[in-house]
């Protein structure tokens, strides 16, 4: 059996105080990323809860463990006094609210700032705080759009751009939002300043997009090819498909050799170099599948494996959360309501992610986090 490696200490976030006033994805993936390094977490909800906990699939689970929930309705004077007093202990604060909303519910960066000047406050909204476009609603495929991801093709050959199967602009927003927010937290340590963090879901997916632009990002159109006819999505003999990636001159010619005892055409001259390749693409593509196509994919894995080519069959999200790798890697949790994969990183062999609570019901908390502040008692304190 696999040892799996031991329990993470302490996270490098134990103390660190956030509270979450954000809905759906991105905001609330970004404060799990914190509250999995070992922040405390206090989401805040409004009387009829997160709105990600109607949508199908198990987005709130997978975006919400290790939080507190408690319900305030931040329309009411009381609702807005009880979430200012927790700002004004919070080390951050993250809102999803489109432009003025925040303002409008007493809990704007200026009305928290002045009962907590040291407070990272982080806006992730659609289009960002400003520019013309920031009372504009929409959600990831439109962020996508505007950014320019989706007009590059995911393979070679596509007539169209394909929407990614993930929400590529929601978890581009996120990482960016949580590294925002803990470079804003190391330059507190030195100065005590407090700052307002405004990050557009949009600007996030454009990041993306740049690393398939040139540096001048010339505006070209929507790119007609794939980067890469060998590294691409093929069928083999029994429907399986798997993943080829021979970009590399070495892992071409080791690929070539092998798909060459079954079309013996891939040798030929023009596919000698990555410009050959590219230029000859729609012919290369072809002659690869009806390759892959000759064999179960078992066979082609294990000659890919043998020969050290990069290749790997597609798999389902429950069979890669479940594979001996990912076991061995122990990234992946298990609760009493469902599967979890933790903060993907190890440090010296222990992950760091923890799994201390899967997502709360809502409100889950509000009793026990009013009744410490009514008591005057600190209700960060689990």
């Amino acid at each position: 059996m696999t040892a799996v490696p031991p329990p993470a200490p302490p996270g490098f976030l134990t103390g660190v105080r956030v509270l979450d006033l954000s809905a759906y994805l991105p905001g609330p993936f970004c404060t799990q990323i914190l509250a999995d390094l070992g922040a405390t977490v206090i989401k805040i909800e409004g009387p009829g809860g997160d709105a990600g906990r109607q949508l199908p699939g198990a987005l709130h689970e997978a975006a919400n463990r290790n939080k507190r929930s408690v319900v305030l309705d931040l329309k009411t004077d009381r609702g807005q006094a009880l979430g200012r007093g927790l700002a004004a202990g919070a080390d951050v604060l993250v809102e999803g609210f489109r432009p003025g909303v925040a303002d409008r519910l007493g809990m704007s960066y200026s009305a928290l700032r002045a009962v907590n000047p040291s407070i990272v406050y982080c806006s992730v909204s659609g289009f960002g705080q400003t520019g013309p476009l920031r009372d504009v609603p929409g959600h990831d495929v439109t962020y996508l759009a505007a950014s320019g991801l989706l007009s590059f093709p995911g393979g070679w050959g596509d007539s169209a751009p394909p929407r990614p199967g993930v929400p590529v602009s929601d978890l581009a927003a996120s990482t960016y939002a949580a590294i925002a927010i803990l470079a804003a937290l190391y330059r507190r340590r030195g100065t005590g300043e407090g700052t307002h963090l405004d990050l557009a879901i949009a600007d996030a997916a454009l990041s993306f997009a740049s690393t398939r632009a040139d540096q001048r990002l010339d505006d070209r159109g929507p790119s007609s090819t794939h980067l890469h006819p060998s590294n691409d999505l093929f069928e083999a003999a029994d429907g399986v498909r798997i993943a080829i990636g021979a970009v590399e001159e070495h892992f071409w010619e080791r690929l070539a050799a092998l798909l060459a005892e079954e079309v013996p055409a891939l040798t030929d001259p023009r596919f000698g170099s990555a410009e050959g390749r590219r230029a000859h693409g729609d012919d290369l593509v072809a002659l690869l599948r009806r390759a892959v196509r000759a064999r179960p994919a078992a066979d082609w894995l294990a000659a890919f494996a043998a020969a050290d080519v990069p290749a790997h069959r597609v798999l389902s999200v429950g069979e890669a959360s479940r594979s001996a790798h990912v076991r061995a890697r122990g990234v992946v949790a298990d609760s009493d309501r469902g599967r979890h994969v933790l903060f993907p990183v190890l440090r010296d062999g222990a992950v760091m992610g923890t799994m201390r609570s899967p997502a709360p019901a809502l409100g889950a908390h509000t009793e026990q986090v009013l009744a410490d502040v009514a008591a005057g008692k600190e209700p960060w304190i689990l």
